[in-house]
């Protein structure tokens, strides 16, 4: 297995020593957030991208002082998406610099590994736009917060964009999901079900064996059929994969929706005009600039300290959510030490209690620099998501361009799946659902 020890402190940052360096994870007075990634295998076009932009946040962090003057340590240890790995990244880092401050796993598959693992360890596990969509309900899932959006909101926003398209009617239409066959590519099938039996659309499920390099008998089917939309629930190799597909059969691309994780600037550059029209779901504001940005480039990469090897990366799909991902755990330490104590380490109970009790505003997310990018959070003790929100983008040849207004996930197709789900998770675990007080 394959490490990266990282420690960060301002004098580090001062006096320009590299940004890799190979040190104890954290000492006393340091707050220890693990980072595990991907940046090798299948996924790693998406997980590099991803990875730096969670370490050069952290990096702009430290560089002001910390939260309330405490440093940000952090180590990496690589997945390389692969479960098993995953499980020994969890276990050897929980513990590190005193306790972990939490684990954002980035695999759905990982995180299905260490959801039974959390309330044991009292661990808590952020899931921000991935996961299990489930774990949105707090009372059942103390540990996990998937926060900003889940595979079910997700799919509904994708069918909303399209029945906006379509005049409000999807009677008759045929919608045809290609996913990759693994936890993270079949969580939206039951909202999709959902969707298909209200509406009245033909739904047609075609896996892909992993990685995904091989989808000519997919397309195949694709070009037989004649879906009306393609979704396609993908990441790494697989998406470029089905894009040239796509174009090679001739489908549409305007026709394609694709999940967040497949819609990167990194899966369709290399194809730019041949991929162009290609729709993403986003829960973050794609196609702004915002104030992090800035201060990102002045106080992190202009100080030789950038964790990607070029700084035009800033902006970049992949790169901005891994700060925003960041950002959320940054805050809910914040928010914890205003109850447990400013300028002190919070063990992962007490940033557990600070991720159930974000409270993100607009002037906050403006405070930030993240104003521009993402919708105001606000969780409790039964609602571990946080928001909702999503926007629909398009790849225009050479960039992405957001074409759609915000999207609210329908509640009357979400919520009850929430908690069929939650109820028998619980029941098959043997939890019992907290009461949750307003």
């Amino acid at each position: 297995m394959m490490f990266k020890k990282v420690a960060i402190a301002a004098a580090t940052v001062a006096a320009g020593i590299g940004a890799l360096v190979a040190a104890p994870a954290a000492q006393a007075q340091d707050q220890f957030v693990p980072l595990l990634v991907y940046r090798t295998g299948q996924f790693a076009p998406l997980g590099i991208p991803w990875a730096d932009g969670k370490q050069d946040y952290i990096k702009l962090v430290n560089a002001k002082g910390g939260i309330n003057g405490v440093k940000i340590a952090y180590e990496e240890c690589e997945t390389a998406y692969d479960t098993a790995k995953g499980v020994e990244c969890y276990e050897r880092l929980k513990g590190k610099g005193g306790g972990a401050a939490g684990f954002d796993p980035q695999s759905t598959g990982i995180t299905f590994a260490v959801t039974d693992k959390a309330p044991g360890d009292k661990m808590p596990i952020i899931t921000t736009g991935y996961g299990l969509s489930q774990s949105a309900d707090g009372k059942v899932f103390e540990w996990n917060f998937p926060l900003l959006g889940n595979y079910w909101t997700a799919a509904d926003s994708i069918i909303q964009d399209i029945l906006k398209k379509e005049k409000g009617s999807l009677k008759g239409k045929k919608i045809a999901l290609v996913y990759h066959d693994s936890p993270y590519g079949k969580e939206p099938i039951p909202l999709l079900q959902k969707r298909a039996a209200k509406e009245g659309f033909d739904l047609t499920l075609l896996p892909v064996t992993a990685p995904g390099v091989e989808q000519k008998s997919t397309w195949l089917q694709i070009r037989q059929q004649r879906p009306d939309y393609v979704l396609l629930w993908s990441a790494g190799v697989m998406t470029p994969t089905a894009v040239r597909e796509a174009q090679a059969t001739g489908y549409p691309r305007e026709k394609m929706y694709a999940i967040w994780w497949a819609g990167s600037d990194h899966d369709v550059k290399d194809i730019g005009a041949g991929a162009k029209g290609y729709n993403t779901v986003t829960i973050h504001n794609t196609a702004e600039h915002d104030k992090v940005h800035d201060e990102v480039k002045a106080m992190v990469y202009d100080k030789g300290q950038g964790t990607a090897t070029d700084a035009k990366e800033l902006g970049a799909m992949a790169h901005t959510r891994g700060m925003v991902i960041s950002m959320l755990q940054v805050e809910a330490i914040r928010t914890a030490q205003e109850k447990y104590g400013k300028g002190k380490v919070m063990t992962s109970e007490q940033v557990r209690w600070g991720l159930e009790n974000l409270n993100l505003t607009q002037e906050r997310l403006n405070e930030l620099g993240f104003g521009k990018i993402i919708r105001p959070v606000k969780t409790s003790c039964d609602n571990h998501l946080g928001t909702d929100w999503s926007r629909i983008a398009q790849w225009d040849g050479a960039k992405w361009k957001v074409v759609s207004d915000w999207y609210q996930a329908d509640k009357s197709m979400v919520e009850p799946l929430v908690k069929e789900y939650a109820d028998k998770y619980a029941k098959e675990k043997n939890v019992k659902a907290r009461t949750c007080t307003p």
